[in-house]
């Protein structure tokens, strides 16, 4: 009955939350937010694909602290790159092989490189077994896959349950 209701809860909430940031705090404007995102989320609750399970959040939370050191550090790594000249860097393109199958984590896996400076995520193989991904500087091809496989893959793995 409940899941009726509140089809997508987190979701909605998330709406709400955002709504009320919008808008004034007044009684008003959070029944108005509530009506929103109820009825939001109830309409778009058959468009939504269900999403693996997040098994170890402790693990996430390490994951995205991770990400964001990375991001930061990729970006004075980058700047430094693109300040001296462009005859030192060595772009490239890498094929790394994938050991997880479900859509929702290879797009966390393929988003997290994208965010990090200097990577971008290309494509990913018909069979959705390869990643693509585009490197400013590549010095070594070996050694950037074992890390991206460590440092990303590998959590996901687990975080996910896949």
């Amino acid at each position: 009955m409940l899941k009726k209701i509140f089809p997508l809860p987190t979701h909605a909430l998330i709406l709400w939350g955002v709504w009320q940031l919008l808008n004034e705090f007044s009684a008003g404007h959070m029944v108005l937010g509530a009506i929103l995102a109820i009825a939001i989320t109830w309409i778009i609750s058959p468009l939504s694909d269900p999403h693996p399970a997040i098994k170890k959040p402790f693990l996430a939370i390490k994951y995205m602290a991770i990400v964001i050191k990375d991001i930061v550090v990729s970006n004075f790594v980058v700047a430094k790159q693109v300040l001296q000249s462009n005859k030192k860097l060595k772009p490239g393109f890498i094929a790394l092989p994938l050991d997880m199958d479900e859509p929702f984590p290879l797009a966390v896996l393929a988003s997290t490189i994208s965010l990090t400076p200097g990577t971008v995520s290309a494509d990913f193989s018909d069979d959705m077994n390869v990643l693509y991904i585009h490197v400013l500087h590549l010095e070594d091809e070996k050694a950037l896959i074992a890390e991206l496989k460590n440092r990303y893959e590998k959590p996901l793995k687990e975080i996910f349950g896949c």
